[in-house]
């Protein structure tokens, strides 16, 4: 064999190595971004549900200042990410936020209406779960898919085939049996909210950090504005913090850093595992529910709508590889 052939086949070896180590490391992304995504969604619902029910000496903490510092730490931790990207340079960080954000007050605008809606669905999150035990909670908040899906057909233009509209009639059908959401106004804003940021994602160039940067300004200042409007008195009395705790924290935490979390999985995973994080998640709140917070009892019927749940959000995220002719509405 010739040196030159020699070095060619070397070559080849080499690039198929680096090949298989990106696909390997690709896959290890895809499992740990979902991994998170089933403790962050877990341990989101089920400790902003312990901390809302929790009887303790004094005031209970204020959801409102909760959804501001969840958004303050959502800048703080995208603003982290965009310095990372600069290659930790503070001069090139600095030019990035003056160029992105300030020199674009249009574009930056333009986030002001998905955000007020998240901040809105963000606190009716802690109504809901002050209400719901969390295993109805996780169930009937997957009616997230319908509103997403009919937005997203309404205002991107997008066609769902078969199956897609087949899940939805599941979906709805699921909920009914497990209760017909006190919460529907939080997944239809959760629908909106989303594709209505996909929409404004898929015009422009920009960084979903920076995005979530844009998002974070808007929202802490809709947050503050709700703040005042309605826990005003309150605040007054007791003061902002009023009622914290570690576990408050720990909600908070995990409220800011979900937004983040979804990015990784939208990056690295597809529909059919994210399916599969969000019927774990499901299966893991009903069982903590019971046997932990022991808040709730489930019911045949619960068991049946939960199963009809799950199996419409695997349905929906199937793609099957003969693609059939598509229905639009």
């Amino acid at each position: 064999m010739s040196p030159a052939r020699k070095m060619s086949k070397k070559l080849e070896t080499k690039r198929k190595n680096k090949k298989e180590k990106s696909q390997e490391m690709s896959a290890n992304l895809k499992y740990l971004s979902l991994g998170i995504l089933v403790f962050q969604t877990t341990s989101l619902v089920l400790t902003m549900r312990y901390s809302r029910t929790l009887k303790e000496e004094g005031p209970r903490y204020l959801s409102s200042t909760a959804v501001v510092i969840a958004e303050l730490l959502k800048i703080l931790a995208c603003v982290l990410l965009v310095y990372k990207d600069s290659k930790c340079n503070l001069r090139t960080l600095n030019r990035v936020l003056h160029d992105e954000i300030l020199n674009k007050p249009m574009e930056t605008l333009k986030l002001a209406i998905p955000s007020g809606i998240y901040t809105l669905q963000n606190n009716l999150l802690y109504v809901a779960l002050s209400n719901l035990d969390a295993a109805t909670y996780q169930v009937t908040y997957q009616l997230k898919i319908l509103t997403t899906a009919l937005f997203s057909v309404s205002m991107l233009s997008k066609k769902l085939g078969v199956y897609q509209w087949l899940s939805l009639v599941i979906l709805m059908t699921g909920v009914a049996f497990v209760q017909w959401p006190s919460d529907s106004q939080a997944t239809l804003s959760s629908g909106f909210a989303g594709v209505y940021f996909e929409k404004i994602l898929k015009e422009t160039k920009q960084s979903v950090w920076i995005r979530n940067i844009q998002l974070g300004f808007f929202g802490s200042i809709f947050g503050l504005m709700g703040v005042y409007i309605y826990d005003g008195e309150q605040l007054s009395k007791n003061g902002f913090f009023q009622g914290y705790n570690k576990l408050t924290w720990v909600v908070v935490v995990l409220q800011a850093l979900g937004g983040l979390v979804i990015a990784a999985v939208i990056k690295y995973a597809d529909n059919i595992l994210k399916g599969f994080a969000t019927s774990l998640s499901i299966i893991l709140s009903t069982l903590i529910s019971y046997f932990w917070l022991q808040d709730f009892v489930p019911t045949s019927v619960f068991f049946f709508g939960a199963i009809l749940v799950i199996a419409a959000t695997f349905l929906y995220g199937y793609d099957p590889k003969p693609a059939g002719n598509p229905i639009k509405a």
